[in-house]
């Protein structure tokens, strides 16, 4: 998944396919590559690398045509490899597909489709599309896509190209993004606005379902049984700058944004269909396997390390294994005791942190099973380690992890709830609950999105604060640690989260009158507890912004303010109670004048010691 261009019209359609695929380099991906029709055969060319490799290996001979689509590949299934590139053809060459997004039950389509004789070149599951469109192909371009519409489940953008419709582009979408850009004798497709801009301000934003067919001077938009939809143009008046962040005024709050479907797509395919079990074809664990360690170790650095100690939390709870969380910076620094009988779990988003990967390779040479969970396949760690997990959650540009961090969390979960599964710690009644809310953390996130202007009235008001405290207990004190971390490295605020439990050992101390804290009251085990700990604050006069979920009426006759968020089993609730600490961190720093995306000191992913 990552950039998706298309063109039909007059002009060489390579022009505006390099072009476009260049304005898309933001959103980071791994490999390149275009499809052209040149009036006798669809020529393909892709590289794995940037986009400069591919320009290089077509610049002394640049495919002719005035059709063509082109796509940057940010790794799903396959490793970056020229073979694995996009476009992806069926087996005669004549159709040819783009694709963002997953296709869950692709294995299954695959078997039954090489039993038909069709012979796969790569391990993606965009291919099985391309060959799946050959095979109920019957004359009927548009009836076919249809058909093979009806047959895929998962979310997709996809644009179909094919030798015998050459003045046509046929393209569709379901929880990815699709615009249809509308010039004079010539039309664009792509997944994002920026890949346009240049071109035309004239577009159509297509919904989920919507199947439009685009030729060089009509576009024809219809919904999943071929009735006609009618379309209003949207005008862009956006500047490139805009276009890149979606409208959005920084990459970190467009990213926010972007965590439901983050996290939908991390779920996707890791459900049975009943919807009784987490299944992880990745790891195919055994009772045995499981057994034959007796202690787990998690090892990160930031903000996976948070998620690191919620994962913690979740495998003791639901697999009852004990868990020890360590920072990577530290972990080989003190001979840790590590064996043959220890599983290392590895979290890295970007899969090239320098400590996390030099502590992955040292428990690996002292014998441990290693298991790394990240964002970039292919990457250093996921080389390294036995056995990976991907978090799906596509390219993140803003240095503050947002959606990397929640995506994280949804593997831990899940990773636990698989453990339980296999050793019987939960009944499946218990498994199948949390399942069923589980399903539903993606529509809770996007409603917990829905309302932010309370949380910007108080970072307007206390964003000039130089200290602000955190509280909270159990999974709430996981989720502090996170927010605080947020407020720090954005709006430079000093920031730290407390245990509330420790309050009176020290730290209380430091509540003085007027000093924001946020208190983070969503774990019914430890409730009350908790709400001793906020009069306490109260009453050493601390401004209390509280973090409650939706039904509880006791917390806000303690505190000033309440951010509430959706109900939920309190395993899960981190989802949650996370969006307004990162909106809070966001607006904060837009309230002090901070560079939101690239915080001082700062980078993405810091790959020396």
């Amino acid at each position: 998944m990552c950039g998706i261009v298309g063109y039909v019209g007059d002009r060489e359609a390579v022009e505006f396919l390099l072009e476009g695929l260049s304005k898309l380099e933001y959103r980071g991906y791994d490999s390149a590559g275009i499809a052209v029709y040149d009036g006798s055969v669809v020529r393909v060319e892709k590289s794995v690398g940037r986009l400069a490799s591919l320009k290089e290996k077509i610049e002394d001979d640049m495919p002719k045509g005035c059709l063509g689509i082109g796509h940057t590949r940010w790794a799903t299934h396959g490793r970056p490899s020229d073979r694995n590139a996009h476009p992806h053809t069926d087996c005669t060459g004549e159709f040819v597909v783009v694709h963002n997004g997953i296709i869950e039950n692709y294995l299954a389509l695959k078997e039954e489709l090489i039993e038909q004789g069709h012979a796969f070149k790569s391990e993606t599951d965009t291919e099985v599309v391309a060959h799946l469109l050959e095979a109920v192909y019957h004359g009927d371009f548009e009836a076919a896509v249809r058909e093979v519409l009806r047959r895929i489940e998962g979310s997709y953008s996809l644009v179909f190209m094919s030798k015998k419709h050459p003045d046509r582009l046929i393209c569709t979408k379901k929880d990815n993004p699709l615009v249809i850009g509308l010039g004079d004798g010539e039309n664009f497709i792509a997944s994002d606005i920026p890949a346009i801009i240049q071109r035309t301000r004239r577009t159509f934003i297509l919904n989920d379902g919507e199947i439009a067919v685009v030729r060089k001077d009509s576009v024809d938009i219809m919904d999943r049984q071929g009735d006609p939809v009618t379309k209003k143009v949207f005008e862009v008046n956006w500047n490139a700058e805009a276009a890149e962040k979606g409208g959005y005024e920084h990459f970190m709050l467009k990213e926010i944004h972007e965590q439901p479907k983050a996290v939908r797509d991390t779920m996707s395919q890791r459900i049975s269909k009943d919807g009784k079990e987490i299944v992880l074809e990745e790891l195919k664990w055994t009772p045995e396997f499981l057994n034959s360690f007796n202690k787990i170790y998690i090892v990160a650095c930031g903000t996976a390390y948070h998620a690191g100690l919620v994962g913690k939390f979740y495998i003791e709870k639901l697999a009852r294994v004990m868990v020890e969380v360590d920072l990577a910076s530290e972990f080989r620094y003190r001979n840790p005791i590590v064996d043959e009988n220890t599983l290392l779990i590895v979290v890295s988003q970007s899969g090239e942190t320098s400590d996390t990967l030099a502590a992955l390779k040292e428990s690996r040479r002292l014998g441990a099973k290693t298991l790394a969970l990240t964002n970039v396949v292919g990457s250093s760690i996921a080389r390294e380690a036995d056995q990976v997990l991907y978090t799906w959650a596509g390219p993140e540009i803003a240095v503050a992890s947002t959606k990397a961090y929640t995506t994280q969390l949804i593997l831990f979960f899940m990773l636990a709830l698989y453990m339980a599964e296999i050793k019987g710690t939960q009944t499946p009644e218990r498994v199948r609950e949390l399942i069923d809310l589980l399903k539903k953390i993606p529509a809770q996130i996007s409603e917990t999105l829905s309302d932010v202007e309370p949380i910007k009235t108080f970072a307007r008001k206390y964003g000039f604060n130089e200290d602000v405290f955190y509280i909270g207990r159990s999974l709430d004190y996981d989720v502090a640690l996170e927010g605080s971390l947020k407020l720090k490295e954005i709006s430079y605020i000093h920031a730290e989260a407390y245990a509330a439990g420790e309050l009176k050992h020290g730290t209380l101390a430091l509540i003085v009158e007027g000093v924001p804290v946020i208190a983070l009251a969503t774990q019914k085990s430890v409730y009350e507890k908790t709400l001793s700990n906020i009069k306490e604050v109260k009453a050493r006069d601390a401004v209390v912004i509280g973090i409650a979920a939706e039904g509880d009426e006791e917390l806000q006759k303690y505190v000033d303010h309440v951010i509430k968020v959706p109900e939920t089993d309190e395993l899960l609730i981190p989802l949650l109670t996370v969006v307004p600490l990162q909106l809070l961190a966001y607006f904060a720093a837009i309230t002090r004048g901070c560079d939101v995306d690239k915080p001082r000191n700062l980078a993405k992913s810091v790959t020396v010691e």
